[in-house]
């Protein structure tokens, strides 16, 4: 009797399992989400051993330690080159812009410079991004906002690179020219912005 009342209790329990085996529901579902496309640079930061006739860095101003050179009153050689933390998350486009094509006066003096002074000072910008490299020549010539800029065709990440050249007797008058008394200054502007 009791091997009897197992069995029936055993036949009970199956049928129970299999009809809960046959009613799970499976349910699919997908999930999507939008990565925009943007760049990033971040702060300044100059390259250990890279600076010549360089103060250093103060926030986003490079400050030239010694912009003339006493015997000959025209422009010391300088160079720096600083790096950006840099990522872009689509094609885009690598541009530099000067404000004025070359460091000029900022003096409140008006008028051309007195014949063989310079008033500004040129110089190159060097560019290194993602195996693109960029460069602007502001010659000081005119006055003006000069730019170039270069497609970079896909996503970057990495060290932005710009490099400052001022070669020594640079002026915009003639080589070894006298520079003008004053502050010399150039906003340089470096984007990275969709093609």
């Amino acid at each position: 009797m009791r091997a009897r009342l197992l069995l029936i209790l055993a036949g009970l329990a199956l049928p129970a399992a299999a009809y809960g085996q046959s009613n799970s529901a499976v349910s699919n579902f997908g999930v999507t989400g939008n990565v925009p496309g943007s760049c990033a640079v971040g702060a300044p930061q100059l390259a250990a051993g890279r600076q010549n006739n360089f103060l250093g860095l103060n926030g986003t101003t490079l400050q030239i330690d010694q912009l003339v050179n006493p015997a000959t009153l025209s422009t010391n050689a300088a160079s720096v080159e600083v790096r950006f933390e840099a990522v872009c998350t689509f094609p885009h486009r690598l541009k530099v812009e000067t404000q004025n094509n070359g460091l000029w006066s900022t003096s409140e003096r008006t008028g051309p410079a007195p014949e063989g002074f310079g008033n500004a000072i040129p110089y190159r910008a060097d560019v290194t991004w993602d195996d693109t490299n960029l460069r602007l020549n502001a010659d000081a010539g005119v006055r003006r906002i000069a730019n170039n800029s270069v497609l970079v065709d896909g996503a970057g990440l990495g060290d932005l690179l710009l490099r400052l050249e001022i070669d020594a007797g640079a002026t915009n008058e003639r080589a070894n020219a006298p520079l003008l008394a004053g502050t010399y200054g150039d906003t340089l502007r470096i984007t990275l912005e969709p093609q």
